[in-house]
């Protein structure tokens, strides 16, 4: 194997905002099939601006269980999820499950909220077959 012939290949990364401690990779996240958005929700929960046209975006990720998740560690079916750097709250989960903000039910769900979260490209090297 040439060394010299090598590419680099972008990696996603998911930082807590707070502290910037890495929380997740691309490779733990869980994708989900987009919902239909507010229809999927009950009609307290709608806001009444119904667009059949636009899709609704996510307004989190969903990974899986990691080792940083202690209330996850000590059995707790569901709770926040908190960084375990500065303790700031950056999702929940629930082995339930739980509705994304596009509609989708994700089984089990671990959260972690895009506002409370950075997403960064990290590269490393992967040998050129």
């Amino acid at each position: 194997m040439d060394v010299a012939n090598t590419e680099t290949q972008p990696q996603k990364v998911f930082r807590c905002k707070r502290c910037r401690r890495i929380v997740a990779t691309q490779d733990y996240v869980v994708p989900h099939e987009q919902g239909q958005g507010e229809k999927c929700f009950e009609w307290k929960k709608r806001d009444g601006a119904l667009e059949a046209d636009k899709k609704p975006e996510c307004s989190s990720i969903f990974v899986e269980p990691l080792k940083w998740m202690e209330a996850v560690q000590e059995g707790t079916v569901e709770d926040k999820l908190q960084c375990i750097g500065c303790k700031a709250r950056l999702g929940s989960f629930s082995w339930a499950g739980m509705q994304c903000s596009c509609g989708t039910w994700v089984n089990p769900a671990f959260q972690l909220h895009k506002s409370r979260i950075d997403e960064c490209a990290l590269s490393r090297m992967v040998p050129h077959a």
